[in-house]
């Protein structure tokens, strides 16, 4: 049996498939930012400039969460640990950028799984999703800019070369990929809305 040839996946820092989550449903903090750098790089396969404001968008947001863990690691172990100590604190830049990072990452995570599963283009998909998710969290300044990212999308062919040459392996290693990417972002968004925690966010 041939070797699956290097890929986008093989490259990754750490996948969403592999970010530990305890019994109770806690994300561990160190692994969940590595799988999120590697979402970023993803961004880079798009290759457009306007990608940029998305990419600036989410490393921002992981370096509010990276901040607050190294400066109270003990309390930090875990992104719901954070989010819980900074109510506490009343302080809640971590918290801030743990929700406008997931909702991007949902952003993606829906892009994506729509385009797996049908044949439209990556600019259908992304469009479509930026309206089923972070258009609603937007002010009228920032949807333009948004929306011309999601339109300036590479054709789907282009795209999935660049992620692997083997688009039989890319697809199911993306597949596993995105199930954790799913998993993720759903037991980050239940968590804030179980305890009304996204309020003002």
């Amino acid at each position: 049996m041939a070797a699956t040839p290097p890929n986008f996946f093989f490259k990754m820092k750490r996948s969403f498939a592999d970010v530990p989550i305890d019994e109770n449903g806690k994300i561990s903090t160190t692994e969940f930012l590595e799988a999120a750098e590697s979402l970023v790089s993803l961004f880079d396969l798009l290759g457009s400039a306007a990608f940029s404001v998305v990419q600036m968008d989410m490393n921002g947001n992981i370096k509010k969460i990276r901040d607050r863990q190294l400066a109270n690691p003990v309390i930090s172990s875990t992104l719901q640990d954070i989010v819980l100590s900074e109510k506490v604190d009343k302080h809640r830049t971590a918290s801030v950028g743990l929700i406008w990072l997931t909702r991007g990452l949902q952003l993606t995570a829906v892009a994506l799984r729509r385009n797996i599963e049908s044949s439209e283009e990556l600019a259908e998909s992304f469009t479509k999703a930026y309206g089923e998710t972070l258009i609603k969290y937007h002010s009228l300044v920032v949807r333009p800019v948004f929306k011309l990212a999601m339109k300036a999308c590479p054709y789907r062919k282009d795209f999935y070369g660049k992620l692997g040459d083997n688009y039989d392996a890319v697809k199911e290693q993306l597949l596993v990929w995105l199930a954790g990417l799913e998993q993720n972002v759903k037991i980050i968004m239940d968590f804030f809305e179980s305890g009304n925690l996204a309020k003002g966010l």
